[in-house]
């Protein structure tokens, strides 16, 4: 979900297992050349997500972490090919925990950008939450460091094998 931390976690397991790390929204935005919220605003979601298709199609297994957008997980088609690409994983944060991140951030959310943002969030996170539990892994994710963070999905995926 968004303000899970999917990126910086991410960049930290790459960090710490000695992997490349790559972001489906920087590759996006790279491709499209313009920011997350520009593209929202311009193209519009449906459009958005079926670029976000196109670049993980356009992706192949290696070894890696890669983060994804937090409604990368709304398209059946996005589940074929990360799982194509990997094993996945869910960060699972409380709500309280998200919320307060997306109240401290400085980065725009565009399904955010609502009068009541924290009503909009929770109807997304119930909509989305079953699409998350998909995910081959699940690590509960609180007050821990960023290391911990990262050695907490670290070891999940080391349980895996």
């Amino acid at each position: 979900m968004m303000g899970a931390g999917k990126s910086t976690v991410g960049r930290e397991v790459a960090r710490l297992a000695g992997r490349p790390f790559f972001d489906t929204d920087q590759l996006l935005s790279y491709r499209l050349g313009r920011p997350i919220p520009q593209l929202f605003s311009i193209y519009g979601e449906a459009a958005f997500r079926y670029h976000e298709t196109a670049i993980l199609r356009g992706l192949e297994p290696q070894p890696g972490v890669l983060a994804t957008g937090g409604g990368i997980v709304v398209r059946e088609a996005n589940w074929v090919e990360m799982k194509r690409l990997g094993t996945t994983v869910f960060l699972d944060v409380d709500r309280a925990a998200l919320t307060g991140r997306l109240a401290r951030s400085k980065k725009k959310r565009p399904l955010l950008a609502h009068e009541n943002w924290e009503e909009r969030f929770d109807q997304i996170l119930a909509a989305r939450r079953v699409l998350y539990e998909q995910a081959d892994r699940r690590v509960l994710i609180g007050g821990e460091s960023l290391e911990e963070a990262a050695r907490k999905v670290l070891d999940s995926l080391e349980d895996a094998e």
